[in-house]
């Protein structure tokens, strides 16, 4: 996206890296002051790169949110999703790994042996430190991160709840390279209004399906038209299976109603006018396990 560019004093691209479900999206929304990045409480939450623009007087950060890094890559989903957290750590200034407070898991650990060797700083964000009532836990996870890692700083957050977001903030511009910034000020994101649409929908999909289709599904927008105050929108659910439409269908089409209207509240907060949505589920045979149809999702761009 071509911008003018602010004149600031420090300019860097953060990847915000780790494993599932540590709060990576929230943390990034958190830091921009902004819910960009769509969240539940199940992983593959999050499966495009999706750059989040914070501007301040002295620094402009664009961080790149990544898909949690999977150990195990039993499908093609998987190992496209492992590609692109891998690229977007590869091409930062900076990393930024959250790891969920108080201790380190197996998968943490293979998320540590893709970022020791990393030739460029290195920050972590203990996360999630609200579900802490004794603070004093967080002491040997950070003498053994420090030990194994070296990393430039470490903070504790809690995402959810803003704290230490601020410190956070400040370590990271103070660990930026010198140099001018890359977006417009109110630039937030370069990703399209098409493409937020679309994570719009999935998250209502995630949420209410979260136990019944964890990762069977994704939302592709066949239509996208603004007349006045008027938004109208046309997104087509994917499943794999047509048992798997059937749930989101549900008993009278009643779950996808509730589907599209809680993605309708969401699109109208996000685009702050009237939205009209309709939606369809469709079944493409086992799209997450087919390279050409992760391609036209978009689900395999690095």
């Amino acid at each position: 996206m071509t911008a003018t560019a602010t004149p600031v004093s420090r300019f860097a691209t953060i990847a915000v890296a780790g494993r599932p479900n540590v709060g990576k999206s929230t943390l990034l929304n958190a830091l921009i002051g902004y819910r960009l990045c769509i969240t539940a409480s199940k992983p593959q939450t999050t499966r495009h790169r999706m750059l989040g623009i914070m501007t301040r007087p002295n620094a402009q950060i664009a961080f790149i949110d990544t898909p949690g890094i999977h150990g195990s890559q039993p499908r093609a989903l998987n190992r496209a999703l492992n590609r692109t957290a891998k690229a977007a750590i590869d091409e930062a200034d900076l990393v930024l790994w959250v790891i969920e407070a108080p201790r380190q898991t197996a998968e943490d650990d293979a998320v540590g042996a893709w970022l020791k060797d990393l030739q460029r700083p290195l920050v972590i964000a203990l996360n999630k430190i609200d579900r802490l009532p004794d603070k004093s836990a967080l002491l040997p996870l950070l003498i053994e991160l420090q030990a194994r890692y070296q990393p430039q700083a470490m903070v504790p957050v809690s995402a959810l709840k803003t704290k230490g977001i601020e410190q956070l903030r400040g370590q990271l511009i103070a660990l930026s390279p010198v140099g001018e910034a890359q977006f417009n000020e109110d630039e937030l994101t370069d990703r399209s209004e098409k493409f937020l649409a679309a994570e719009r929908v999935r998250e209502q999909v995630v949420r209410l399906l979260r136990d019944e289709l964890p990762f069977a599904t994704t939302v592709e927008i066949e239509g996208f038209e603004r007349v006045g105050n008027l938004l109208r929108l046309a997104a087509v659910i994917w499943v794999e299976r047509e048992g798997q439409k059937a749930i989101v269908i549900g008993k009278g089409g009643a779950q996808l109603k509730t589907i599209g209207t809680q993605a309708r509240m969401a699109l109208e907060s996000l685009f702050d006018c009237k939205v009209h949505l309709e939606t369809w589920v469709r079944v493409r045979n086992n799209w997450s396990d087919d390279e050409r149809s992760l391609r036209g999702f978009g689900l395999d761009q690095v």
